[in-house]
């Protein structure tokens, strides 16, 4: 099939099945490759060890396909609204409700279809594979990468998931767009941990989505009382973004807040077992962290914002055969009581 043709089905495809826009980058290495694995070689992946593993398939995707002409590049809009559903704690927008993995994978099951059609061969990612996706969403005119490495879209702000598919079919490439955050340093000054010291570079360890989600153990002291009320991921270099004022909520309801999380109080939260957290985060992308992490991250905000009437359950939660949950809580209950006295 034409390029041309090819492309432009594929577009109106993408559209009518949701995405909020479909666009093409050859398949080639990507431009960022060397940064990212000199970023890896200083440690800063931490505990994503995923990212360690598979470096030239995730700097080039003809090493993920053999014969890999194209990568299709797609943009979902997730944006549930800037009201907080609970004031005493905040969890990253995108995971208000269902998992975007799921839902998107439904999605580019239905675009790998019609491309098998066309005769393509396919692999697709959200977020889950060997491929840097904001190179090559970059290098498609999806947007620039902006200086919190968060991609940013004139119409979408920075509320938006990534999806890609690279495939043996030949389309037609479009051309990158301009970087559009000239002098601005906004997401960069509202990093509370200073976590992205200059543009370009996050120190991955610092970064609170980074603590509360991705990190396994204990959370370093210095960086507790910087966590704040952030219970699960952070927002707060998104949020500062000036191309925001252009964003749309979301038509799609998964995205909008599941109102059996947020009618939970801090404290609620501790006292879930194992099977009620695997029930009230059913679908959703704070179930991956399990409960131990999770409750870990209870008491971090307990000890940063809790009075004394969360100490019952800090108590309790002291006692916790966990050791993760127990440490955290310890501490939690010391800095209430540090603050009661003053």
């Amino acid at each position: 099939m034409d390029p041309i043709v090819a492309k432009s089905k594929l577009q109106s495809l993408a559209s009518r099945i949701g995405f909020d826009e479909c666009r093409v980058a050859p398949a080639e290495r990507a431009r960022h490759a060397d940064e990212f694995l000199d970023w890896v070689a200083q440690g800063k992946a931490g505990d994503m060890g995923w990212l360690e593993r598979n470096i030239d398939r995730r700097c080039d995707p003809r090493e993920v396909l053999p014969g890999a002409r194209s990568v299709v590049c797609l943009a979902l809009n997730y944006y549930p609204g800037d009201q907080e559903p609970n004031p005493n704690y905040r969890i990253a927008r995108y995971s208000w409700n269902d998992d975007y993995h799921d839902i998107i994978e439904d999605k580019l099951k239905d675009l790998d279809l019609a491309m098998q059609e066309m005769g393509g061969t396919q692999r697709y990612y959200t977020d889950t594979g060997p491929v840097l996706e904001r190179d090559f969403a970059s290098a498609s005119g999806l947007g620039w990468n902006g200086k919190s490495t968060v991609q940013i879209h004139t119409r979408l702000g920075t509320w938006f998931f990534l999806a890609e598919l690279i495939t043996t079919l030949q389309l037609e490439p479009d051309s990158p767009q301009n970087d559009h955050c000239g002098k601005c340093t906004a997401c960069m000054t509202a990093c509370p941990t200073n976590a992205i010291p200059r543009p370009h570079f996050v120190d991955a360890p610092r970064c609170i989505s980074y603590l509360t989600i991705e990190h396994k153990g204990s959370i370093p002291l210095e960086l507790r009382p910087l966590i704040g009320d952030r219970l699960y991921g952070c927002d707060d270099c998104l949020d500062a973004c000036p191309w925001n004022r252009f964003a749309k909520t979301s038509r799609d309801l998964r995205f909008h807040a599941r109102k059996e999380v947020f009618q939970h109080e801090l404290r609620d939260f501790l006292a879930l077992s194992e099977e009620e957290f695997r029930r009230l985060f059913r679908k959703s992308p704070i179930k991956r962290i399990k409960r131990p992490r999770f409750l870990r991250n209870v008491c971090v905000v307990l000890g940063n914002t809790g009075t004394g009437e969360d100490l019952p359950a800090l108590e309790i939660a002291c006692q916790d055969p966990d050791p993760l949950i127990a440490e955290h809580a310890r501490w939690a209950t010391a800095e209430i009581e540090k603050r009661s006295r003053c």
